[in-house]
């Protein structure tokens, strides 16, 4: 009965840790030197996502009957998990960026903004930019429009400005 007890605040914390977030990626982490894994584990905390290795079963009891569930279907081996709950795709990028330099990092899958990505969809989710870029982006082509009519309405008063002395 105390095993039991012992690993209910081990569940809590992984339920605390998916509550609220807008993405969960799991990784296989087998391969990288301790070394590597310092590196990637400091990447990750200073893009702000949560990474830490649980046991599966725990897992498994923290996403029953939750939105996260489908979770459950990449748990086989060994198994990390990262979590952001202020960027969706900050966690794919991160990760997606680390293992293309270190290929014995492998992506298993994950939750999207509720919704459920197999390791190709991580992959995909990775590509998209920021949402500071995205914000970056519209109001650029928002603004250009104006900047470039501001500018022909000063060529065309700089033109009138010319040919009003050579007609008096």
């Amino acid at each position: 009965m105390a095993k039991i007890e012992e690993k209910k605040p081990i569940v809590a914390e992984i339920s605390s840790v998916l509550e609220g977030s807008m993405t969960a990626v799991l990784v296989d982490h087998r391969g990288l030197t301790v070394a590597e894994d310092t590196e990637f584990r400091k990447t990750l905390r200073a893009a702000g996502i949560q990474y830490k290795v649980y046991k599966n079963t725990f897992v498994r009891r923290a996403v029953k009957e939750t939105a996260n569930e489908p979770l459950t279907q990449l748990l086989e081996g060994p198994s990390a998990l990262a979590v952001s709950k202020t960027d969706a795709t900050a966690v794919a990028r991160e990760i997606c960026a680390f293992a293309k330099k270190h290929p014995k990092l492998e992506v298993k899958g994950g939750m999207v903004d509720g919704s459920f990505c197999d390791a190709n969809g991580i992959k995909e989710v990775a590509n998209i930019p920021s949402k500071e870029v995205l914000i970056g982006r519209l109001l650029g082509s928002m603004q250009s429009p104006i900047a470039n009519f501001a500018r022909v309405i000063k060529q065309i008063a700089e033109k009138d400005g010319e040919a009003a002395p050579a007609e008096a």
